[in-house]
């Protein structure tokens, strides 16, 4: 055989190492983005009725088939 078609050889990669990123800095943002999921969740689902910030039906309308889409009961 060749030299050239010998085996071919392992090569070393180096990987670079994951890091941890501490949680005092996640949780601010996994509050935001909780906070503003509540509120996606409200005027999404409960904002009609009693519960009503806006007396108009804008709200509903515009947010009708998502709505529908999120197994919201609506009529």
């Amino acid at each position: 055989m060749p030299e050239e078609a010998d085996v071919a050889h392992a090569i070393a990669v180096s990987f670079p190492e994951s890091s941890s990123i501490p949680i005092r800095d996640i949780l601010p943002w996994a509050a935001l983005v909780g906070v503003l999921a509540v509120i996606l969740v409200y005027f999404a689902g409960v904002e009609q009725g009693a519960l009503s910030l806006l007396s108009n039906q804008y709200v509903h309308e515009f947010v009708h088939e998502a709505r529908h889409l999120a197994g919201f009961p609506c009529h």
